[in-house]
């Protein structure tokens, strides 16, 4: 199946064994893949389930379920400072490759970028593009930004890290062992975190972690956790 076009569906599409396609998609089947009738192409919803369909006319059949298993056996959260710019964009892209389950783009101390709405959909489109491209089986949840001592309160699994580019902390790779099904991992933003957001999510259960003697730049940074992260869960 590796040779097929996929193309990403909202779940609400399927419906009695066909595809209703939109007319974006249409397009993007007809004009930009260049399939005909007939021809043959994958369907993902995004949450789980995967398709083999068939091109006729305007829309698609469904000719049968496909067994998807490119998914990591851990639950990953990416909370991370925005870096200012267009990096997020990147952000999303390589890390919905890696595997990535949910990313929770905050406000620290130090970030300089805070984004419109229009940005949100722009990085939920990369997930979903970035999905398709790497045949996940789910898009990633992109939540909306929110301050970084609020991030902190809201996902109380038991392996939360934060990581930080100066200090004597354990390297990441060195606690990844003792992890069961869920990790959140904070990465902080040009410049680093601050003390006293260091100490907050300490208090709020975070483990501070090293990535390295080296200084990594914030978009290279979480690129480089979920790359230990997957390594490490993925035998």
């Amino acid at each position: 199946m590796s040779q097929l076009q996929r193309i990403a569906i909202a779940p609400s599409q399927f419906q009695q064994g066909q595809i209703l396609l939109t007319k974006e998609q249409q397009h993007y089947l007809g004009r930009v893949l260049r399939l005909r009738e007939g021809d043959r192409f994958i369907a993902m919803d995004g949450i789980g389930k995967w398709w083999l369909a068939q091109l006729i006319g305007e829309q698609a059949q469904v000719l049968e379920p496909l067994l998807v298993e490119t998914e990591l056996p851990v639950s990953i959260t990416l909370m991370v400072a925005l870096p200012k710019g267009n990096g997020f964009d990147e952000v999303v892209r390589c890390c919905t490759e890696l595997g990535v389950t949910c990313i929770a783009p905050v406000l620290s101390d130090r970030t300089l970028l805070h984004p419109s709405p229009q940005k949100l959909e722009r990085w939920r489109r990369i997930a979903a593009e970035a999905a398709e491209q790497s045949e996940r089986s789910f898009v990633p949840t992109i939540l909306e930004p929110v301050a970084f001592n609020t991030a902190i309160t809201v996902n109380q699994t038991s392996h939360r890290y934060i990581c930080e580019a100066r200090g004597e902390y354990p390297h990441l790779n060195k606690v990844l062992s003792s992890i069961s099904s869920e990790i959140v991992i904070a990465i902080g933003p040009e410049g680093g975190w601050t003390i006293q957001e260091i100490e907050n999510a300490e208090s709020a259960g975070f483990q501070p972690v090293s990535l390295g003697r080296r200084i990594l730049r914030a978009v290279t940074a979480p690129i480089v956790a979920l790359s230990l992260i997957s390594a490490a869960c993925e035998v």
